[in-house]
């Protein structure tokens, strides 16, 4: 996974609706441009690999980022001299950190199967659904007025944008409650002293990190057999010599 995700300076702490979304937005218009160098790094072991290849790679990728990251912030609690304040500042940011990783994985996988990312509805669409769960699901498919599993390609893909839009006002709702809610639990605990902090953050982040992924799963179904002619245009050239 990226490390650009980590670079940009520290928002500023806020539970307002409007303030989380503009924080989602803004992880989604940071992360776009960089989906297929993801995948790219996913293929870097193997540039022939199939697609059910490179998912698993860009599922354990964003694991071990995202586990990575609260671990870390939790374990500054217990670091000499560093007070509450400062760890509570570490882990706003690192919220937004994780809201990036988070977007970048989603919209990779929907890369990797051929869904388009070129309106921002559709990654709205596509993050919210899957950093939501069953509940993003129930609720697009409800408002989409279509059945069927896989919701990330019979939904995204397909449907008017104008729809989407309507999918994402309630998407945006579930999102705010949700996501602010649990992220608020995360912080509190990252912040516990001797250390205790480290296994809180990095298990919250973990359990996180698995819960995307299995809905990331739900979402678009099986990989492809093959790949869309719009990321084999971006494939890192095939090496004469395998990898050391």
């Amino acid at each position: 996974m990226t490390a650009d995700a980590f670079k940009r300076p520290v928002p500023e702490s806020d539970a307002g609706g409007p303030r989380a979304l503009a924080l989602l937005d803004k992880a989604i218009n940071v992360q776009t441009p960089l989906v297929r160098k993801n995948i790219t790094r996913a293929r870097q072991r193997n540039p022939e690999a199939t697609p059910a290849e490179v998912i698993r790679n860009l599922e354990r990728m964003y694991i071990s980022a995202l586990t990575g990251t609260g671990a870390a912030v939790g374990g500054t609690a217990a670091a000499p001299g560093v007070g509450t304040g400062v760890a509570l500042a570490l882990s706003a940011g690192e919220a937004f950190s994780s809201l990036e990783l988070s977007a970048l994985f989603a919209l990779s996988i929907a890369e990797v199967h051929g869904i388009p990312l070129d309106e921002l509805e559709r990654r709205r669409t596509i993050v919210m659904g899957i950093m939501l769960g069953g509940t993003g699901s129930t609720q697009i498919t409800k408002v989409a007025e279509r059945t069927g599993q896989h919701w990330g390609r019979q939904v995204v893909a397909k449907v008017p944008i104008e729809t989407l839009r309507q999918i994402n006002k309630i998407l945006g709702k579930n999102f705010v409650t949700k996501y602010g809610t649990k992220q608020g639990i995360i912080v509190l605990g990252r912040v516990a002293p001797f250390g205790i902090g480290a296994v809180i953050g990095g298990g919250a982040n973990a359990a996180i990190a698995t819960f995307t992924v299995r809905a990331a799963r739900r979402a678009f179904g099986s990989p492809p057999a093959s790949w869309p002619e719009m990321v084999c245009d971006d494939a890192p050239p095939v090496s004469e010599h395998p990898p050391v």
